[in-house]
């Protein structure tokens, strides 16, 4: 992400570099707010603001990706490549899906130009149906 940055065109703050060290290898699909506090005692002069612009920084360079899968806040996907979804009904879980998961079947609408497919499983992960 850090190389990515670079190749963006994007300079190297040390902010930038610690919300990529807190966030570039992280599955769970942190909010903007669960990054910030993270870094909080780290950067303490650091806004919440600088996060969530950072963030939307890093989606519009393409070297993450925004979700909006459940109810809540958005949460940030270091994960580019074309992957699946699991969501948890309950607790909220978003746990990628290996790969491409599964493929969609029906066809765009005529004259829609498709830029991604998505597949999203929801329902109950493990640790919820063990309660």
């Amino acid at each position: 992400m850090i190389e990515g940055l670079r190749g963006a065109g994007l300079k190297l703050t040390p902010q930038r570099l610690a919300i990529v060290e807190a966030f570039a290898d992280d599955p769970t699909h942190p909010t903007a707010q669960e990054i910030f506090e993270r870094l909080r005692r780290r950067l303490p002069t650091m806004s919440f603001a600088t996060v969530y612009t950072t963030l939307d920084t890093l989606a519009a360079a393409g070297l993450c990706a925004v979700r909006a899968l459940s109810p809540g806040p958005a949460r940030f996907d270091p994960n580019v490549a074309p992957h699946g979804h699991a969501v948890c009904d309950s607790c909220g879980a978003l746990i990628d899906l290996p790969g491409r998961a599964a493929r969609a079947t029906a066809a765009p609408p005529a004259g829609f130009v498709v830029r991604a497919v998505e597949t999203i499983y929801r329902g109950a992960c493990a640790r919820c149906r063990a309660r």
